[in-house]
């Protein structure tokens, strides 16, 4: 009897808990099933990997290229005038100037005019006009940038030197900004490359606005205008302070794009290595120098200081990349807060 007894009672490993059960049975049909899922993981992950070593290639190689001019030239490069290729003399400091001049005056031009954009067809344009303007404004980025250079050489170029700079100069001459160069104005300068710097930029800072402005919770929106809020109180007090960050991403964004734009800049910009206070005279900035002279650089040290110059470019831009997307990531990450019901 004692011995039936016995036989009757659980054992050991009768007496595991069903859900332990279950947990092993999963585990072992994962192993068995999701042999494809594993792949495709180990598929992705090295893609994206290879992503950040060819960054990270990219960086190694621009800093052994331009390794001669870091060595001899160190930070005096980046503040001397100097662009020498017969003696090995080189400076940075008239690119860096005519790349920050060209890409702030860009940003000048086509922040207002993009944030009107997007304010527009986010909160004014009836629902049958927002798709079509929306496309025509990003139809901009479509177009090769060859295209706006030769477009900025017949067109645009004749245009400002005969009728827009001698006009700006006759009112604003007496600031040197706006003075026409003694030696006279061709229409090919710093002014002519920030317009199109301005109009190639537009659709990227206005598609990003627009989607950071679509962001804003509507009972933001709805409590504004229930309080008596009228329209444009409501863009101004409400919903640009709320994307005020994701809008800085977007002005960030388009200035890396200004920063880095090579061909239609280095056909519009006059091409000189010289600083000069107006913004009528020629000049010239990292991606132009870089485009015109590298096929023609024989010597080592002048091939070291054209990767220097890449080589900031590169950190610039990237730097500039990165910020820019955190500051769109905390828009989209505080839309997802407040949807799942967060209060801040």
């Amino acid at each position: 009897m004692k011995d039936a007894a016995a036989s009757e009672l659980p054992t050991d490993k009768e007496l595991v808990p069903a859900s332990t059960k279950v947990a092993r049975a999963t585990r072992k049909t994962n192993r068995d099933v999701n042999a494809g899922d594993r792949i495709f993981r180990g598929v992705t992950t090295f893609f994206a990997g290879l992503v950040v070593v060819t960054l990270a290639a990219v960086a190694i190689q621009l800093v052994m290229t331009a390794w001669p001019s870091l060595s001899k030239f160190g930070f005096h490069f980046l503040y001397t005038r100097d662009w020498n290729p017969v003696e090995d003399e080189f400076g940075a400091l008239p690119f860096l100037y005519g790349t920050v001049v060209s890409s702030t005056l860009a940003l000048c031009i086509a922040v207002p005019i993009a944030l009107g954009i997007a304010i527009f067809l986010t909160e004014l344009a009836p629902p049958w006009m927002r798709s079509p303007v929306s496309f025509l404004v990003e139809l901009l980025a479509a177009v090769p940038s060859v295209v706006y250079g030769l477009w900025g050489i017949f067109v645009l170029a004749p245009w400002l030197r005969d009728t827009v700079e001698p006009g700006i100069s006759k009112v604003l001459g007496f600031i040197p900004m706006f003075r026409v160069p003694e030696s006279g104005s061709t229409g090919l300068g710093m002014f002519t490359a920030g317009l199109i710097l301005s109009i190639m930029i537009l659709p990227t800072i206005s598609s990003i606005a627009r989607e950071v402005l679509k962001a804003t919770p509507l009972p933001l929106r709805e409590g504004a205008l229930a309080l008596g809020s009228t329209r444009w109180e409501v863009v101004r007090y409400v919903i640009l302070p709320y994307a005020r960050s994701g809008i800085v991403g977007a002005i960030i964004l388009g200035l890396g794009r200004a920063l880095g734009e090579t061909m239609a800049v280095t056909m519009v910009i006059g091409n000189s290595p010289n600083i000069s206070a107006s913004l009528f005279a020629p000049s010239y900035t990292m991606a132009s120098i870089i485009a015109n002279e590298f096929t023609e650089a024989t010597g080592k040290i002048h091939l070291a200081a054209l990767a220097e110059i890449g080589l900031l470019l590169f950190v610039v831009t990237f730097i500039l990349n990165v910020l820019a997307r955190l500051l769109v990531w905390r828009v989209a990450a505080g839309r997802r807060y407040k949807t799942a019901g967060g209060r801040t």
